[in-house]
């Protein structure tokens, strides 16, 4: 684990692409039960080199019921995103993650985790990445959360910008929270 930690640091391979250059931000731990795949550090994740360490990220931390201490634990919380550096500003957010790093390094990260019984794919690009296209829209994907469970769970991005989005859907708040808080204190549980 610590050889790949150390390639994933030292990889420039989309150098060119990246305004505030490359600085991948991933968590592993080869002991982690869960893995989150998410769309790309944003910039005051750049800045820290801390995943999820933002709004969004306290969000998803109450989603799923843990502490930062928890959430930080690389043996229990496996983090990587479809883009491991911030990939920029574009006109309505930040940019999509860059499309070298999921094909260059998951599946080596994946075999590197082989205690893995949660995924929770952020957004519509781990969601597209790991499940296809069944569904038009997150929003569908999302709500067809009971056909990928319990191994695979679709979740919308935790941004403040997605307020409206949880307002519009009550339905995730009351029925797949509480499965996702089940699941995750399940799989802790098993230590």
């Amino acid at each position: 684990m610590d050889q790949l930690l150390q390639e994933i640091r030292a990889c420039r391979l989309c150098e060119a692409f990246l305004p505030l250059g490359p600085r991948p931000v991933v968590q592993l731990g080869a002991e982690a039960r869960i893995l989150i795949i998410g769309q790309a550090p944003g910039t005051r994740v750049h800045q820290t080199g801390i995943p999820w360490n933002d709004p969004s990220g306290d969000t998803l931390r109450k989603w799923l019921e843990v502490s930062r201490e928890q959430f930080y634990d690389p043996e229990r919380f496996a983090i990587m995103p479809m883009g491991f550096c911030y990939p920029g500003r574009g006109k309505s957010g930040d940019l999509p993650p860059r499309p070298e790093c999921a094909p260059t390094w998951h599946q080596r990260i994946r075999a590197a985790l082989p205690r893995i019984e949660l995924t929770l794919l952020i957004g519509q690009y781990a969601q597209h990445y790991y499940l296809g296209k069944r569904y038009r829209t997150l929003t569908e994907t999302v709500r067809h959360w009971r056909e990928f469970a319990p191994s695979r769970l679709p979740l919308p991005h935790p941004s403040p910008r997605n307020r409206r989005w949880l307002r519009d859907n009550p339905w995730f708040e009351q029925e797949e929270l509480p499965a996702l808080r089940a699941r995750v204190h399940q799989v802790l549980g098993r230590g």
